[in-house]
């Protein structure tokens, strides 16, 4: 019998104040949408919001610029 995949843990760190201007949480980088589905994603789907969260660490997404 194989283990069960291990839960991906949630990024956030209790610093929860969105910033208007990037429209993500400056603790976690999460977006509102991604904070309200975390609970519902699939190991998979958290573990592409977490890519997303890598890509806006970012320096060229500090600013908050998009593409």
């Amino acid at each position: 019998m194989s283990d069960p995949e291990p839960v991906v843990v949630s990024p956030c760190i209790a610093i929860c104040r969105v910033d208007s201007a990037k429209r993500w949480c400056e603790g976690c980088l999460r977006t509102l949408d991604e904070i309200a589905a975390w609970g519902s994603l699939s190991n998979a789907g958290k573990r592409a919001v977490l890519l997303d969260v890598e890509q806006r660490r970012l320096p060229q997404n500090a600013s908050g610029v998009s593409d």
